[in-house]
């Protein structure tokens, strides 16, 4: 019989999986297991956030520069203080996953008042998400987890939001339930008459100029060719800026933010 382990414990290992090195929160009642299964494998550092959009701010920042961020919430109010940030976070582009808590499956809905309920908290989620996910049943919360890293780390990237309810973060599931993470969708390849065009314009401008953005962070060489060939390079900031974090609010969304290499 296969070793059954709580939903919390489950996402703290599948996180660990996806080499998640930071997760930024609110300790809450309604996500106590998932933060204690953090804490108890002392593999991803908690840290704790003085109220919620600090979290999801801060796990904005961390998800610009690695590839993900990760951002724990409370239910409720709890979740609702993480809009701003998440709003901020989708027009950034930023791979951002975003775990809050729910009530009780009995209560779910109902709109009776309960502990930390706020009604339709999905559908703010959803309207503040790129995308928005509720975890109905415990044996699915490994599937849908790494759906909602995959989504988020896909272009056009963006925070989405998971939410579960506190009885089945603390159910138990089967270890063997645990699988290999996903892997990231591959970057759109343009058609090759597209980079011909674009290259003829180039050849025929009389002082060429490619602006880059982050999502050039891992095209060194190609930009290397143009600039020997005579094309003037400049980031969205400074030139120092390419080699670093540089990121194009406007254009950030629309691709691939790499993981940077130590």
């Amino acid at each position: 019989m296969s070793e059954m382990i709580t939903v919390g414990d489950a996402i703290a290992r599948t996180l660990e999986q996806y080499h998640v090195e930071a997760i930024y929160g609110v300790i809450s009642i309604h996500n106590l297991p998932i933060a204690d299964a953090v804490g108890q494998r002392e593999k991803i550092r908690f840290v704790p956030a003085r109220g919620e959009a600090g979290s999801v701010t801060m796990a904005d920042a961390h998800g610009r520069f690695s590839g993900l961020g990760v951002a724990l919430t409370s239910t409720g109010a709890g979740a609702g203080n993480a809009v701003g940030a998440l709003v901020e976070a989708m027009n950034a582009g930023t791979p951002l996953l975003h775990l809050t808590g729910q009530v009780e499956k009995a209560w779910l809905d109902a709109d009776t008042g309960f502990i930390h309920e706020t009604r339709d908290q999905l559908t703010f989620l959803k309207a503040s998400s790129k995308r928005a996910y509720r975890i109905s049943n415990a044996n699915q919360a490994v599937a849908i987890l790494h759906k909602a890293i995959q989504e988020a780390q896909t272009p056009p990237c963006g925070p989405v939001s998971v939410e579960i309810p506190i009885d089945i973060q603390s159910a138990k599931i089967p270890l063997s339930l645990l699988t290999a993470p996903l892997k990231r969708a591959p970057a759109v390849e343009p058609e090759a008459s597209l980079v011909d065009a674009l290259w003829a314009q180039l050849n025929q401008a009389k002082q060429p100029l490619l602006w880059l953005g982050g999502g050039a962070l891992e095209s060194g060489e190609a930009v290397k060719t143009l600039a020997d060939a005579g094309v003037t390079v400049i980031s969205s900031t400074t030139a120092a800026a390419f080699w670093r974090t540089a990121i194009a609010p406007a254009c950030a969304r629309f691709i691939i933010l790499p993981r940077l290499k130590r």
